[in-house]
């Protein structure tokens, strides 16, 4: 594991532990029993979705976004302008991100038909039902950072909640594992996409190549999601040829003064490329 997966793991590890002091568990279900259920994760038959992001702070970009912008307004664009789902960083430390900030989002998403999706370092299944309790419909698993026993864990949480899981994998190892643990498991109501992360975790660079070179690697019969990079319709369209079928788009929105038309351009070059 890299140092800053490592340094957010035990970070997280260390939120569950005073999230439980504050909601125990029995309790936080009870509430995520008593949150509106979201609405499913629905893929275009056009053949191109993004999940577009909401964050405040990027480790490699800086400040995206204050607590005082409208980035409300920003996701109910993105929700108008056609994104399949609305991911929300909640981490604080490095990204400045809050289970209130999924919460508002869930609420100013709900009737939209798009799902939020919590995007943070999950160790514990206490996490994922913290995001179904805010009214989060997937979260994001970072493979890397998880043992397979873990993994499975938090598989097992997000089936049971009903919600879509984001897969993160950086390299070939990760999509083998995620292969592996798919395999033998029985599909879930909500669908598992296996996203390729193109940042490499010790420069936080963005490393393109990466793409193309995993992209054979990629287990059949679930969606891939490019995450990082993706920033413009030439780069959504590249994805789609190497046979994506989403991406993950934060900054380039994040930093757009007309999300709703970079989406638009997005979708008029990704979903005419020939398959």
């Amino acid at each position: 594991m890299s140092r800053f997966l490592d340094e957010m793991a035990r970070a997280s590890h260390l939120r569950v532990a005073a999230a439980r002091e504050v909601l125990p568990p029995a309790a936080l279900e009870r509430r995520a029993r008593a949150t509106p259920p979201p609405p499913p994760l629905c893929l275009s038959p056009a053949g191109f979705d993004v999940i577009a992001e909401i964050k405040l702070r990027s480790p490699a970009a800086g400040v995206l976004g204050a607590a005082s912008d409208d980035w409300l307004g920003r996701a109910a664009s993105y929700a108008r302008a056609g994104a399949a789902a609305v991911s929300v960083l909640t981490e604080p430390d490095r990204f400045d991100g809050s289970l209130q900030h999924l919460e508002a989002v869930a609420a100013v998403l709900r009737g939209s038909g798009v799902p939020a999706m919590r995007k943070d370092f999950l160790v514990d299944p206490y996490q994922v039902c913290e995001a179904r309790a805010a009214g989060a419909g997937g979260v994001l698993i970072i493979l890397r950072m998880l043992s397979p026993e873990q993994i499975v864990t938090l598989l097992d949480a997000a089936a049971q909640w009903q919600m879509f899981v984001l897969l993160e994998a950086f390299d070939a190892e990760d999509l083998a594992l995620a292969a592996k643990l798919l395999q033998t498991r029985t599909a879930p109501a909500e669908p598992v996409l296996i996203g390729v992360n193109s940042r490499d975790l010790q420069t936080l660079e963005v490393v393109p190549e990466r793409f193309a070179a995993l992209a054979p690697l990629l287990p059949r019969g679930f969606a891939a999601v490019a995450e990082s990079g993706v920033g413009d319709a030439a780069g959504a369209a590249s994805m789609r040829r190497l046979g994506y079928r989403m991406a993950l788009i934060g900054t380039a929105l994040m930093v757009c003064d007309e999300p709703a038309q970079l989406l638009a351009e997005i979708f008029k070059a990704s979903r005419t490329v020939p398959t």
